[in-house]
């Protein structure tokens, strides 16, 4: 993100545009105009505090092509300009087809990106691979399976077991 921001910044002053703000939303997916910074920065633009956006590339912007489309149109009755620091792309006739064509490839990216996932999710899952996040207790990794940790499972099952004769939750964890 640091290494894109700098790119940015890099490509504005190189064309004399003045940077009034930053709107990062982090570890947010481009995927979704669910972005609080996102959604900021075009109420900005709808109060003329800047004539341009600049993104690293396009799919920085959005990951589909309807969202795209709205707000680039949404920016343009603004007056706010949407300019990529990696993709040089003009105002001619021949510009429009580059940028639908970036904007389709983000797109189908960022779709078959997660279906690569989910597919190899499933697929470590079908050989009993372990594939969530935290290890649950009692149980530790070996080559890539669960398998019960003799150190913490007697732990377990004495939390089960005075859970099932009916001793409270508070005296359990104390």
């Amino acid at each position: 993100m640091d290494g894109q921001l700098r790119v940015c910044k890099d490509f504005a002053k190189s064309r004399k545009i003045k940077i009034v703000g930053e709107y990062i939303d982090r570890a947010l997916t481009g995927k979704s105009d669910d972005r609080p910074q996102f959604q900021t920065m075009i109420d900005d633009a709808k109060k003329k505090t800047f004539d341009y956006v600049i993104v690293y590339k396009l799919d920085r912007f959005a990951r589909n092509r309807y969202d795209s489309a709205i707000y680039k149109s949404k920016l343009k009755q603004f007056g706010v300009k949407v300019l990529s620091a990696m993709e040089n792309i003009g105002d001619n006739p021949e510009s429009i087809l580059l940028e639908g064509m970036l904007e389709s490839w983000a797109e189908y990216y960022s779709i078959d990106l997660s279906q690569k996932v989910r597919r190899g999710l499933r697929e470590s899952a079908m050989k009993g691979q372990f594939v969530a996040g935290r290890i649950p207790l009692g149980y530790k990794i070996v080559n890539k399976k669960l398998e019960i940790d003799p150190t913490t499972a007697p732990i377990v099952q004495e939390i089960f077991t005075r859970y099932a004769a009916g001793e409270p939750k508070k005296a359990i964890i104390n």
